[in-house]
């Protein structure tokens, strides 16, 4: 999606930071998606000196995690197989002030959505919300460097839904256009609070180091394929109340994976995408289709 000068510089924003958290679980390391997963080409292709502007956006993504990968990194068959739908609808603002030229600066509020289906059980809800803002400035023409961070509230409609502790994701984001090609990506961590429940071990969630790649080739002006690679690498969760580390707790993944763009005009994109993931410990392995809606509006 391009903008029009009436958004300031020619540019193009496809859903922005867009936080999917991976939840740890005590006791059972469980990754529901490489955090950031769910960005697409340009995501951080973005304009300074422009006018006020919104976006609104729909992620949605669905997992058939037929297999896990045990703590050496050997793919097993999952009992029962495991089957989960997620989504986020993402509101932004996006601004720049005269006091502060050549930086742009955005507002987000997140709300999650998740629908699990596994051993013969099905349940759905919301998770937390996120919020928070990202600043950026353009050291070219041509590149885009920024830093964003965010809060995600503890809380959910059901407890399976829910970190239980505030967490907060942040991480550098960058972006770089050529004529026919572009590339950006971000690399940051993700670090929570102590969780504590009644009548229950309280416990450290493991730190979520990430960086999620995107390099696309701009076949025409309507349609742009992309390879994605998603990396995360999650340390082990800690029990404050017997003083150790829970077994097989920490977690990595490396998922590759391919799509395409659709720049339908200056206000609207959707961007659909497959991934596989190739290597990981103590985690369901991926095997996901992501897709993604864009509306821009004054």
């Amino acid at each position: 999606m391009r903008f029009s000068s009436r958004y300031g510089r020619t540019a193009r924003v496809l859903g922005l930071y867009a936080p999917a958290l991976c939840v740890i679980v005590a006791g059972d390391a469980r990754a529901a998606d490489v955090t950031l997963g769910i960005i697409g080409p340009h995501e951080y292709d973005l304009p300074v000196d422009f006018k006020p502007f919104n976006v609104l956006v729909q992620y949605g993504n669905g997992n058939a995690a037929g297999n896990t990968y045990n703590g050496s990194g050997q793919r097993n068959p999952a009992h029962g197989g495991s089957h989960t739908w997620s989504g986020m609808t993402k509101y932004v603002h996006f601004r720049s002030f005269d006091a502060i030229p050549h930086v742009g600066f955005a507002f987000e509020l997140i709300q999650g959505e998740s629908y699990t289906l596994a051993g013969g059980t099905n349940y759905g809800g919301f998770g937390g919300t996120i919020v928070g803002p990202a600043a950026w400035f353009k050291p070219d023409a041509h590149s885009t460097f920024g830093f964003q961070t965010f809060m995600q509230t503890p809380s959910g409609t059901r407890d399976t839904l829910a970190a239980g502790y505030w967490s907060n994701i942040s991480s550098f984001i960058f972006d770089y256009e050529w004529r026919h090609f572009s590339f950006d990506g971000d690399a940051g961590t993700v670090v929570g609070s102590t969780k504590h429940r009644p009548g229950q071990d309280s416990y450290f969630p493991g730190v979520v180091f990430y960086s999620n790649l995107r390099f696309s080739w701009k076949a025409t002006r309507l349609v742009e394929p992309f390879f994605a690679l998603d990396w995360q690498n999650v340390t082990g969760t800690y029990n404050h109340s017997r003083h150790r580390y829970v077994d097989n707790s920490s977690s990595r993944e490396v998922a590759p994976g391919v799509g395409v763009m659709f720049n339908i005009n200056r206000r609207f994109s959707f961007t659909a995408r497959y991934t596989h993931s190739v290597e990981g410990r103590n985690v369901p392995e991926s095997n996901a289709y992501y897709v993604k809606f864009v509306y821009l509006w004054p």
